[in-house]
Order: C-alpha cells, then structure tokens, then sequence
C-alpha cells in the first residue's frame, strides 16, 4: 500500500492486524519485508496491530535521490502514524531505524506510547562514521564490489561468532546477502544518515517510555553504546541478547521476539532493569 505525504513523498507501508499499534523501522539499506519472516508473526500472534514500512530510500517508497535529512525521515513517519490513525503508537527500531525512533521521541512525543530501540547508540563510533561514508562514496562513484566478497564483508559487519562458524549456516547468509546486490542513491543517502553525531545530550529530553536492546557481539552498535544511551534517556531500560551480531533481529528471532512482547506487554517499565 502506499500513502502520499503532504509533502508529495510517497511512502510504501503494510498494515496487518488487530489490537495496539506496533510500528517497526527497519536499518540502513533493508526493505520493510524483514520483518515477515520473525516479528511480524510473533507480534500479531501476541495480539498486535503490526505496520511496517519501507523508509524513504528504499523502493517502492521514494528514492529521495535529491537528498534527505533525518528530519525528513521523522516526519515520513509521524506522517504515516496520522494516516493510519494509529495514535497512540508503540515503535520498534534497529539500527538507522532506531535512530529515526529516538528522534521522533523527541520531536512527536503525543503521537508515541512507547519505544524500543535496537542496535541502538546515540552516537557513532570513529570506524563506524569511516565505513558509512566510504561506502556511500562507492555507490556514488558506481564502482560494484565482486558479489562475493561484498556479501562476506556485510557478513563479517553484521554477524555473530557462531554463525561465522558454521560453515552451512554462513553460506545461507552469503546468498541472501549476494541476491541482495548493490545498494542505490536512496541508500546513499541512508547510509550518509546512519552514522550518528553525539546526540546524548539532546536525548536527555526524550519523555517517551525508552527501552534499548544491544546484541552481544554487534559491531556496530555493540552493548556498551546501548548502556550509554538507554543512560542518557530518563527512565530507559536496557538488555543484551547474547549470541548475536548486529542482525539479531534475524540471527536470534526466538530471544529478540521475547524481549519484545515482553516490554510491549509490560505496564510498568521499572520491571524490566539490565542484564548483561
């Protein structure tokens, strides 16, 4: 389905379901069908409305190949949280998604019950910034990568220990990631967008109820980065999920999808505290 924002930016959106609203955001470069496989599933089987949505950059939402701001992906999906009249609405996020999350905490406070950041930190490392930037000048420049050796390098960025291991299950995941293909301007510019500057001080306003949830061997976004943020956020709770990389979302779906439901069902956020 697609909406058009005031705007005029189209926005390609799915919503399933019945109960409370749920809005997942996906990361740097991944389509809203991610999320089929694992949590959409899960959340409508614990009794949720599930919408998902591919952000701005990712067809068949608009490319925005004239360039966004993180602005502008805040306000594609307050837009898409009016439309479907879905106030007030519970949001998950992982990686860049997270990143739009915390930043409509603080801009759409009214339009949020509650937000779950995973893959979360509230600013990017050194190596981090290094790496985003020095993809989005490939895509730029057009130079493609061998198939191959771009899919272990995602492999590599975005996968556990254990995973990397197994032989059988490594190269399941160096096929999805080898179909995938190159990325495009739209990605260019969410990649652009996905190292963050220091935003900690100016998360120390968000009123939202926050709940971070690092996955123990991410590189990208790794549990410390989650501790400092959930730190900065008044009132935030924090989890690690062991044995998963960046994409734990998919290389752990029984434990994230848990910890989901879980803080989605909990009414009193103090309950849930750290773990390591």
């Amino acid at each position: 389905m697609l909406m058009t924002t005031e705007n005029g930016i189209r926005l390609s959106y799915h919503d399933q379901g019945n109960g409370p609203a749920v809005l997942l955001l996906t990361g740097t470069g991944a389509p809203s069908s991610v999320w089929d496989l694992h949590q959409v599933p899960a959340l409508r089987a614990a009794g949720f409305r599930v919408i998902t949505m591919d952000n701005r950059g990712i067809p068949p939402s608009d490319e925005g190949t004239d360039g966004f701001t993180i602005e502008d992906l805040v306000a594609d999906v307050a837009a898409l949280i009016d439309y479907l009249d879905a106030v007030p609405c519970r949001v998950i996020g992982t990686s860049m998604g997270s990143y739009v999350a915390q930043e409509l905490a603080l801009a759409r406070p009214e339009l949020l019950d509650s937000v779950l950041l995973m893959a979360a930190c509230g600013k990017s490392s050194l190596v981090q910034r290094e790496l985003a930037e020095g993809e989005a000048k490939l895509i730029e420049q057009g130079i493609e990568l061998p198939p191959g050796f771009l899919a272990a390098v995602r492999a590599m960025h975005n996968l556990g220990p254990a995973t990397l291991a197994d032989d059988d299950l490594a190269g399941d995941w160096l096929d999805l990631f080898a179909a995938a293909g190159s990325w495009g301007p739209g990605v260019r510019e969410q990649l652009l967008l996905s190292a963050l500057p220091d935003r900690l001080e100016a998360y120390r306003s968000i009123k939202v109820p926050c709940h971070v949830v690092s996955f123990e061997h991410d590189l990208v976004a790794p549990p410390a980065a989650g501790r400092e943020l959930a730190g900065a956020i008044p009132g935030a709770t924090h989890r690690t999920i062991p044995g998963c990389g960046h994409f734990g979302y998919l290389e752990n779906p029984e434990a994230v999808n848990r910890e989901l439901i879980r803080f989605l069902r909990t009414e009193s956020r103090e309950t849930l505290g750290e773990t390591a």
